[in-house]
């Protein structure tokens, strides 16, 4: 049990290290995206901080003009710029005359270079981080005749006519590069025709709702296709019902409540509606045995077959010059599938799923792996620089917002209405920031 736990706390660690690290290195590079153009056209700018320095800083050292430190609360980070309407909420300068150094003093082209910055290096910087991705560690996939055992469908999909066992070969007409990626393209990609080889060896074209990706989200099926594993234990949870009724790695299961199966997602299916305790006849060194188990009150028992594949993963090794074309493909497409889901944050349901920072911590690996963290940090940074792009007043996408408006009318509003615009942007921001770590602390306690 102290092992157990000991492990766990490690493995909360290594998460939080590389959520911190990701997060600083990605609001560092965000900040110099404003900083550079601002001293470029010689705006001067007070402070450059890593997180917020409420009341005090960890560190902090003047250079020139500027203050450079590490605050405290570690929400974000930002540059003050003298003669600009931020954050900071700082309007005592801005009763004075204007500065020919201060950000309002200049020209409305500059002021949008200076704003658009941070966002530009975000999009940037994913895209150089994929092409990195790609030309270090390649890209491993599976190909159609990789999933050996064919896929088990959620029954919300069997009217479509798909069936359990279905090997599927073309998405819309076309071979997939990875066949596993059908749930993302069927959610996110207008996926609306999949070609599948049955288990009797017919192939037959069968075609989608166009708005299948609604549909998914509405019944709360995001994995309609998943690859069937054959039903062997890899994982027994400490202290779960399955270890208490004496369930061991390696075995196989045989049967479920009386009932003969052939693969986990059988097990699955059979557990999932069962009311009372379920009965598993078992595989163990030759010689096969029954298990009554209670399950726990979400019908699960504490057991994983997540090593038992299904499938054979290839890999495929790019060139640098094949890498430029490749990373940037993925940081386009990573771009538009964040747009195309974007809009169910909108809904009923979408608002009890947005995560905080307990959410986006577990996107990291308990192990540390070097490629997982790229790749995960190049998904934030074409995150946040959309995020930031949304016309919030408090975001860079809100400045940018306004100055657009003064470059087309000719009128710049007036400082006291950017004020205010300041203030609600900060609450709406601050309301999300509550709405979504909240949501983390409810999915915390309620697990």
């Amino acid at each position: 049990m102290r092992f157990y736990f000991e492990k766990t706390y490690m493995e909360i660690l290594i998460k939080a290290s590389q959520f911190i690290l990701s997060l600083s290195f990605l609001i560092v590079l965000h900040e110099l995206g404003h900083f550079i153009p601002a001293k470029i056209f010689k705006t001067r700018v007070e402070k450059f901080y890593l997180f917020f320095d409420y009341k005090f800083s960890l560190l902090k050292k003047k250079i020139g003009d500027t203050e450079y430190g590490i605050g405290w609360i570690p929400l974000g980070g930002y540059v003050k710029i003298s003669g600009m309407i931020d954050e900071s909420m700082d309007t005592e300068q801005l009763k004075q005359p204007a500065q020919p150094w201060e950000f309002r003093s200049k020209p409305a082209w500059q002021r949008l270079i200076i704003m658009l910055g941070g966002v530009v290096v975000n999009f940037i910087l994913g895209i150089l981080i994929y092409i990195m991705i790609t030309f270090v560690w390649g890209i491993d996939f599976v190909k159609p005749e990789g999933v050996k055992e064919g896929f088990a469908v959620h029954e919300s999909f069997k009217e479509f006519g798909f069936r359990d066992g279905d090997k599927i070969i073309k998405f819309n007409g076309e071979t997939p590069l990875d066949v596993t990626d059908v749930n993302k393209h069927l959610f996110l990609r207008g996926l609306t025709s999949l070609e599948v080889i049955h288990e009797d060896g017919n192939t037959e074209v069968l075609n989608l709702p166009e708005n299948v990706g609604d549909v998914m989200w509405e019944k709360g099926v995001m994995e309609p296709f998943s690859v069937r594993t054959l039903p062997v234990i890899d994982t027994v949870v400490v202290a779960s019902p399955a270890e208490k009724a004496g369930l061991l790695k390696n075995d196989k299961i045989i049967a479920v409540n009386n009932t003969p199966i052939n693969y986990w997602q059988e097990f699955s299916a059979i557990a999932a509606k069962s009311e009372n305790d379920i009965t598993l006849d078992i595989q163990r060194d030759g010689i096969t045995k029954s298990i009554t188990i209670t399950p726990r009150e979400d019908k699960t028992i504490g057991v994983s077959n997540y090593r038992q594949s299904g499938m054979t993963i290839e890999h495929k090794d790019y060139s640098f010059l094949e890498s430029i074309s490749k990373g940037n493909s993925l940081a386009i497409w990573t771009l538009k599938d964040y747009i195309s889901q974007f809009k169910y944050v909108f809904t009923k349901k979408g608002a009890t799923s947005i995560g905080g920072f307990i959410a986006i911590g577990n996107i990291f690996p308990a192990t540390w792996s070097w490629s997982s963290f790229w790749s995960i940090t190049a998904f934030l940074s074409i995150m946040l620089g959309f995020m930031n792009l949304l016309p919030i007043p408090a975001l860079d996408g809100g400045h940018v917002v306004f100055t657009l408006y003064e470059m087309i009318t000719g009128r710049k509003p007036n400082d006291k209405f950017l004020e205010y615009a300041q203030i609600t942007g900060f609450l709406i921001l601050i309301a999300l920031l509550l709405l979504a770590n909240g949501n983390d602390i409810v999915k915390l306690f309620s697990s």
